[in-house]
């Protein structure tokens, strides 16, 4: 097996240039590293980013939903954006949200840190998003009362079907906390996805659409959301470490009005986030040129099933499915020859049944009684997809995927 070093196309790598380094040499020669006005930027630039498209607003009017102006708050994190976003819903001791098993484990450990249970939906059977109908069935049953939210994720960046998740939150009266780590920027009818339901987190991380290194940002159209999460951010601080030590009032008076946490962005990463932002929809283009190629390439393969794709795909990842009933081979040796030909593969995602923490909680919680995210998982492979790959890689990793299927095709 190749190491990383060997290897001829990575799996991932941030598209970084002399913006991002002087931005933040700016911030290291300021003096204030933590956060400060670039975070401050940051949240306002983002803001401006997912409200500036006012037709989304008349179709949302249409669905009964909020067109109040998207307030964004950075964080350190996806996970910690998602935990405030929960807490702020009332996801507490007693309640229960609905996610699916198809993602990465923080998803569902954010709730199980608030002490709330979390409920399962199977994904789709032809895609990797939750299944709304079974989302229905589990607020039909007697669990439903213990709902407090339901919690999608736009897995690769293909957003989930917001418009029935929508019906069915105010059907049962729960909040909708979207898991945008993937979609930046998705554009759909009714607003970006992030923005769609009462809450919605990114992720900034490095693989991600674009980055901070670490980071993320919460989004929502709710003040009173928006107050409680921007209190929670710092220890529940009722002022930011920015005002108390630029404002003419005394730094050291202040009240904790709520224990909070730590999760505020510093400005050394708020720094590449405001460079990246500028590039989001350039990166976008980008990668859906190379899914271009790509699915021109492999549509006639019968040994390979295209991923899906549907309203405001920001294509964060692309999801090689392999039809294995027409190879010699399954996913797992196709994965490592992938590897041993120089290709940066991962797999999204292991689904949350296969780990011991979860499976020792509710021996129902198996492969069994969520067969669509057990197959995609068992025959998906991710290949590489970013901004700056070159003709010649792209051509790499296709040329080694044809090679594998030819030579182990049944």
């Amino acid at each position: 097996m190749s190491d990383a070093n060997s290897l001829k196309v990575s799996f991932s790598r941030p598209s970084i240039s002399k913006d991002e380094e002087r931005s933040v040499l700016k911030v290291l020669r300021s003096g204030w590293l933590t956060t400060g006005k670039y975070a401050l930027e940051f949240e306002k630039n983002f803001s401006e980013f997912m409200n500036k498209n006012p037709a989304m607003l008349d179709k949302r009017k249409e669905f009964g939903l909020s067109c109040e102006p998207v307030v964004s708050l950075a964080v350190n994190s996806n996970t910690s954006g998602m935990i405030l976003a929960m807490e702020a819903c009332g996801v507490t001791k007693g309640t229960a949200i609905i996610t699916t098993p198809y993602t990465f484990v923080s998803t569902a450990t954010c709730a199980k840190h608030l002490g709330a249970d979390v409920y399962f939906a199977d994904i789709e059977k032809d895609s990797y998003n939750i299944d709304c109908d079974k989302i229905e069935e589990i607020l039909r049953s007697p669990k439903g009362k213990n709902v407090k939210a339901i919690v999608p994720v736009h897995i690769a960046g293909n957003v989930a079907n917001m418009k029935k998740i929508m019906r069915l939150a105010k059907q049962y009266d729960v909040k909708v906390i979207e898991d945008a780590a993937h979609a930046f920027p998705s554009p759909t009818e009714l607003g970006y996805a992030g923005t769609i339901g009462d809450a919605g987190v990114f992720s900034f991380y490095v693989t991600k659409t674009m980055t901070c290194a670490e980071g993320g940002m919460v989004c929502t159209r709710d003040k009173e959301l928006a107050k409680r999460m921007t209190i929670m951010r710092l220890h529940g601080m009722d002022r930011t470490t920015w005002d108390r030590y630029t404002s003419p009032k005394a730094s050291w008076e202040y009240d904790i009005v709520a224990p909070g946490y730590k999760f505020n962005l510093p400005d050394v990463l708020a720094a590449i986030g405001l460079c990246q932002l500028k590039k989001a929809e350039q990166f976008d283009k980008k990668r859906k040129k190379i899914v271009q190629i790509y699915n021109e390439s492999f549509k006639n393969l019968d040994f390979i099933k295209l991923p899906p794709d549907g309203e405001g795909n920001a294509w964060h990842l692309y999801l090689m499915r392999i039809v294995p009933e027409k190879l010699k081979i399954d996913r797992y040796e196709f994965a490592k020859k992938l590897q041993q030909k120089g290709i940066g593969i991962s797999v999204h995602f292991i689904p949350l049944f296969n780990f011991t923490y979860w499976k020792n909680l509710d021996p129902d919680f198996n492969a069994e009684n969520y067969p669509n995210a057990q197959k995609q998982y068992s025959n998906t492979i991710t290949i590489p997809l970013w901004p700056d790959m070159t003709k010649k890689m792209v051509k790499t990793v296709i040329d080694a995927v044809i090679q594998i299927g030819s030579e182990y095709h049944a």
